[in-house]
């Protein structure tokens, strides 16, 4: 999977918090406190639609953007590239529920119970 830098994982979060597609120009207002180049906004949108991270449609002369996938399916392709690197995903599984909080806890037993659920349809 690929992963995202520093910079393309703000201007992720940019498209992430925002329900409609994005122009260039508002990604760059949104991001100001960083003083980036309108330019430098737009390679990064350009390489992250290249990436697969976002789509990106023409509405008159601007491009506009929007996510390929929500945060929470990026981040948990992100733990699943993690537990691929351990030679024991049955030790590293139970470490990591062990190591939850138990609100967390009750969230991976309510999402493992409806998982059954389904695969029994």
């Amino acid at each position: 999977m690929n992963t995202l830098g520093e910079l393309e994982r703000a201007v992720m979060e940019v498209l992430w918090d925002r329900p409609e597609p994005v122009a260039v120009r508002d990604v760059a207002r949104a991001l100001a406190d960083r003083d980036l180049a309108y330019t430098t906004v737009m390679t990064v949108l350009n390489r992250l639609t290249k990436k697969g991270f976002v789509q990106r449609h023409l509405d008159g002369r601007a491009w506009y953007y929007r996510p390929t996938e929500s945060r929470e399916s990026y981040i948990a392709h992100l733990m699943l590239d993690a537990l691929s690197l351990t030679g024991d995903r049955d030790a590293a599984l139970t470490h990591f529920v062990r190591s939850v909080s138990t609100p967390e806890a009750r969230v991976i037993s309510e999402a493992l119970a409806e998982k059954q659920r389904k695969g029994k349809k």
